[in-house]
């Protein structure tokens, strides 16, 4: 089985509560861990796109990557926006964690498929989006063709972080992208609260689109792929 859920928000420390973006955040990792555990078995996958930890530095989350390590499942985390503490694959490997691999501009594979994917960026016509924007744009296109072109010959499921198409759900170099390499799957989140508004799933340039921020799903696992 392949299961997906993004933006974890996961913070040992408790200096960041959720709860502040709603009453649907409060314990949410208890409920994303209980859920796991009722779900996921040892042999699964489950692709976490991004914000898994609020630790600023690698030290800082690595009590957060060990704890997910230690559920169930094999998984595959790739860079959210708050993902402060992201490093070198180098020292993320050097964590030695036993069942959790990074992307970023690679690929792995799971059975019949190849998982690629990067964080993306914010879409030009968000309101979040400038001109000093437009680098980063470009740098995440092109991770993304890096990890497209390690794939083996497969099945192919995306991974990224923010939504990869416009505001207003016209194509972008993103969605573009996983078109033309004959993207079968894409999971992604970032957005939450009044942000799921912005939300597309279903079918979208040849390629389907699946939703998976962790409070949309109510802090449980989307089920991507059975075996």
């Amino acid at each position: 089985m392949i299961y997906a859920i993004g933006d974890l928000h996961f913070d040992f420390s408790k200096e960041k509560p959720m709860d502040i973006f709603g009453l649907n955040w409060e314990n949410h990792e208890e409920k994303i861990i209980d859920n796991w555990k009722k779900t996921v078995k040892e042999d699964d996958l489950v692709l976490l796109p991004g914000d898994i930890s609020w630790g600023l530095k690698l030290e800082d989350a690595r009590l957060d990557l060990e704890r997910i390590d230690n559920l169930p499942g094999i998984k595959i985390i790739s860079k959210g926006n708050h993902d402060y503490w992201w490093s070198s694959m180098n020292k993320m490997e050097s964590l030695n964690l036993k069942k959790t691999k990074f992307l970023h501009n690679n690929s792995y594979e799971y059975g019949d498929y190849s998982i690629v994917g990067t964080r993306g960026w914010a879409a030009r016509d968000s309101f979040e989006f400038s001109e000093n924007d437009e680098k980063i744009y470009m740098r995440e296109v092109g991770r993304l063709k890096n990890s497209l072109d390690t794939a083996k010959n497969k099945k192919i499921i995306a991974m990224l972080h923010y939504p990869p198409f416009n505001q207003d759900l016209t194509p972008n170099e993103f969605s573009k992208t996983l078109s033309e390499y004959g993207v079968e799957k894409c999971v992604y989140g970032h957005l939450h609260g009044k942000g799921h508004k912005f939300k597309f799933e279903g079918e979208f340039l040849g390629v389907e689109y699946i939703f998976v921020a962790s409070d949309y799903l109510d802090f449980d696992l989307k089920l991507i792929r059975e075996d």
